[in-house]
């Protein structure tokens, strides 16, 4: 059935990969221009943390709801509201006055974007069976690697040269424009192995059940701690770049995005092309990718916190990009593997609820012990737990049956 499809399957790839790339380009152009919010809005170092918790913990809250409306309702309608709703507040942030009014727009647009990521990966899902699942994924969340390194250098450049709000103005109007060619072209998708109508299934009766999955409780916890070291670095290195090492505002922005992004794009076409060919052979393969990109990514990381050196910065940025990519790029399809259709949303939006949950915590409390432990402490412990989830993704066990590849 999935290969009737024909070339539409990768069509609704390049689709999303742009919607994914809109979405990173809007929430981290903002970490580029900390400085300059910083001068003009006269803000402490624990207030531009705050910034990015805002965005987090609405965005983490909001997710669960996300994953069930992307469960129970049109996948493609919650991804077109979704693009629609960011890009008019992307827009409204350009004006902005105070802090107040900074916190409310990043927590609105918390909200909007958490409709997304659950919804898109599910669909693609849908689309993609298991021979080229992880691959496609991979090739989705290229899209949002390339929109954090532009999101990065481009915010620090327009930044410098026109003030930090116009790069706001721009965004918000492509997305609005976007939302209306998505709404044409994208077309939704169901895989038919639901057991019990998503109709007749409220949110805690979901959660419960996918909890009582094998795996799913180790994969949610993992998810979290690689959240943390993920906005450790999209949140503070910009800034550890400029203080530490003297850039510049386009300098630093480039420098914290572009070599993270351009690993984390060989990682997971890497990852991707790995996974569902080793997974011909081997029904854990998909873990076992993840659990390899994270034993590659961990000392790098920690080595990014301790060394003095730009070159040897940048490399180790690069190279935690890889593993990490090798992780990204497998965490739905391996969720496929223990999740009927029916509950992959809403699995994939706990998965939002927890990460950024944690992350919001690192970078509220890095802004707070950044005269104490320091940004580079922090990454050297965000590193260490990393290691610890490697370790815990090769604990998991998968079911004889799955709920997904085993109806394909």
């Amino acid at each position: 059935m999935i290969k009737a499809e024909g070339g539409y399957r990768w069509l609704l790839v390049g689709l999303l990969w742009f919607v994914w790339l809109l979405n990173y380009l809007d929430r981290q152009v903002i970490f580029s221009v900390f400085p300059l919010l910083q001068s003009e809005l006269k803000l402490s170092s624990l207030e531009l943390g705050l910034v990015s918790t805002a965005f987090l913990w609405v965005y983490a809250l909001a997710s669960p709801f996300a994953g069930y409306a992307a469960d129970r309702f049109s996948r493609k309608g919650v991804i077109v509201s979704s693009v629609c709703v960011w890009s008019a507040i992307t827009w409204a942030t350009a004006h902005v006055r105070s802090l107040p009014e900074l916190l409310f727009t990043r927590a609105l647009m918390g909200i909007s974007e958490a409709l997304y990521l659950p919804a898109g990966l599910a669909l693609i899902a849908a689309y993609h069976d298991k021979d080229t699942r992880s691959t496609a994924t991979g090739i989705h969340y290229s899209g949002g690697y390339l929109g954090m390194a532009l999101g990065g250098f481009a915010g620090g450049w327009m930044g410098a040269r026109y003030g930090w709000r116009i790069a706001f103005v721009a965004l918000g109007i492509l997305g609005l424009i976007y939302s209306l060619v998505i709404g044409l072209l994208i077309r939704d998708r169901r895989v038919d192995v639901t057991r019990v109508p998503a109709s007749r299934r409220n949110l805690l009766c979901a959660i419960k059940e996918l909890f009582a999955l094998p795996g799913y409780p180790i994969m949610f916890i993992v998810f979290a701690v690689i959240s943390i070291g993920n906005w450790m670095v999209y949140t503070w290195l910009p800034l550890y770049l400029y203080e530490k090492f003297g850039m510049n505002l386009a300098e630093a922005g480039f420098s914290a995005t572009f070599y993270l992004q351009a690993g984390g794009v060989g990682g997971i076409l890497f990852g991707g092309w790995l996974a569902d060919r080793w997974s011909r052979t081997d029904e854990k393969a998909r873990l076992r990718t993840q659990a390899l990109g994270l034993a590659v990514a961990a000392p790098f990381l920690f080595l990014s916190g301790v060394t003095t050196s730009t070159v040897v910065l940048t490399s180790a940025m690069a190279v935690f990009g890889i593993g990490r990519g090798m992780y990204d790029c497998n965490c739905m399809p391996a969720l496929c593997q223990i999740a009927r259709d029916d509950l992959r949303s809403t699995g994939f939006g706990l998965f939002n609820f927890i990460g950024p949950f944690a992350g919001g915590i690192v970078a509220a409390a890095a802004g707070a012990l950044k005269s104490t432990l320091g940004i580079g402490g922090a990454l050297q412990v965000s590193g260490a737990l990393l290691l610890l989830s490697a370790a815990l993704l090769t604990r998991i066990k998968l079911p004889k049956t799955t709920g997904a590849d085993s109806t394909m």
